[in-house]
């Protein structure tokens, strides 16, 4: 392919896809580029509450619990939005999920990152997208505002405007209608892989010719925000507010909210635009566990293995290539040994190399953000590709006696370092896992450098 100037030209990029454009919200960072800072920083986004902060009833009670954690991962300024920007009226504002707000805002920033006005843009455009359950409307719409005229502010609330605020189905065809994209819009649902899902979804549109360009993502932001949570010995949620991926002490997560958003192009297409590529997605594998398991809820080191596999025969590449796992890593004391048996299953299929790739999660600094967690790791590792850096697991000390590391293809990465090229591109895998089974894992290279050139054409 021509315009790769770096000398490690691409064999065949046919179903390639481009990150060419990212933005988002995210625990303790207003954008992108503060995350990154506070990843590369050891900054934790995890928030911990004074008796006095929390928005929760009976709260003197529930602090006086030996049990009771006042800790979550939470997005400031949820409740600002430029209404009129978009063209939206107060009152239309009030009703709408902030859910929705906030990734409308996000995909407009992902188009301005990427350098493209979607309001002038000749581009076919769709839109995949998935939100959390709508506790907003619970808290602050209320069941009882089923039918009223205001007439001051010239808008009618009625059951049906509520129900296009709140609806989760209407987040992907907001943005569509918002900003004039013409593609397919549709809004998906898969628990916490439900952005990685996204990303799939967008990518096999992209290679169908369904359209020119994607956006794909979610957002999860839930009511009240400051509010703490019970921990259970054994349970999915930490002690101590600290999520410890992989670690021997780690013994739950910690659950929070986010938002993000790419937008996706053929490589070809983002090559020949000369667009700016952070990273490009070369293969995908996703499935669901069936009933192979001894729960609903429960992982499934079988189902998970094929969905890596999957994606390693997707992208064509010996996975010994592989030399980064950003791993779902929910630090939990079921599923991080599940996670890691699979993908040792995974790469063991194929190569007995031991101890070349590194694992690491976003979750050990920003906490579970649920619907948004998949997109959120994949913006990170994206970023990792980007300035060729790898970020350590916050709060590693020692490994979880569970994990064979030594006799595994994997160690867990524990400091800041650069990324090394080996004889390919780097390259790197993104987990996320759904309860009820959705597996989804994605195999991201770095992009190439374009060579200089004074012509160049542009989709929009």
């Amino acid at each position: 392919m021509n315009g790769i100037g770096d000398g490690a030209a691409y064999q065949d990029a046919t179903g390639h896809i481009a990150i060419i454009g990212m933005a988002g919200r995210f625990p303790g960072a207003h954008d992108v580029r503060e995350f990154w800072e506070n990843l590369k920083s050891g900054k934790e986004g995890i928030t911990r509450f004074s008796v006095d902060e929390l928005e929760v009833n009976d709260r003197e009670r529930l602090m006086s619990l030996d049990n009771y954690v006042a800790a979550r991962a939470i997005v400031s300024d949820v409740d600002k939005f430029d209404a009129a920007f978009f063209g939206i009226m107060p009152k239309e504002a009030d009703l709408i999920d902030p859910q929705q707000r906030l990734f409308l805002e996000c995909c407009w920033h992902a188009f301005d990152d990427a350098g493209y006005d979607p309001l002038n843009c000749p581009a076919v455009v769709g839109v995949y997208a998935g939100a959390s359950y709508n506790s907003y409307f619970l808290e602050h719409v209320g069941a009882g505002q089923t039918y009223f005229d205001d007439y001051a502010a010239g808008f009618q609330v009625s059951n049906f405007n509520t129900t296009l605020a709140a609806h989760a189905e209407f987040l992907a065809t907001r943005v569509a209608y918002k900003l004039n994209l013409r593609g397919p819009a549709f809004s998906i649902g898969a628990g916490c892989a439900t952005s990685l899902v996204a990303v799939s979804q967008a990518c096999l549109t992209l290679q169908n010719y369904q359209c020119d360009m994607a956006l794909a993502g979610a957002a999860s932001i839930t009511f009240p925000q400051r509010r703490g949570y019970l921990y259970e010995p054994g349970g999915m949620v930490s002690s101590d507010g600290h999520c410890r991926s992989f670690d021997a002490s780690a013994e739950g997560t910690v659950f929070g909210d986010g938002v993000g958003a790419l937008l996706l192009k053929r490589f070809e297409d983002a090559v020949a635009d000369r667009d700016n590529i952070y990273a490009v997605i070369i293969g995908v594998g996703i499935n669901n566990d069936g009933s192979a398991k001894v729960g609903f809820t429960a992982p499934s080191i079988e189902g998970q293995a094929l969905a890596i596999e999957m994606a390693h025969a997707s992208a064509g590449i010996d996975p010994a290539t592989i030399t980064y796992i950003e791993a779902h890593g929910t630090a939990t004391p079921l599923g991080d040994p599940v996670e890691f048996a699979a993908l040792t299953r995974a790469f063991r299929a194929s190569t007995d190399k031991t101890q070349f790739c590194a694992i690491g999660t976003a979750k050990a600094n920003i906490g579970h953000l649920d619907v948004a967690a998949g997109i959120t790791g994949l913006i990170k590792t994206a970023l990792s590709l980007h300035h060729k850096t790898l970020i350590p697991v916050l709060h590693f000390k020692h490994p979880n006696p569970r994990l064979d590391l030594v006799n595994s293809p994997f160690y867990i990465q524990s400091e800041l370092s650069t990324w090394q090229r080996g004889a390919t591109r780097l390259r790197a895998g993104v987990s996320a896992f759904g309860m009820g089974g959705t597996n989804t894992h994605v195999v991201v290279e770095e992009a190439p450098i374009p060579e200089p050139s004074l012509h160049g054409t542009s989709t929009c």
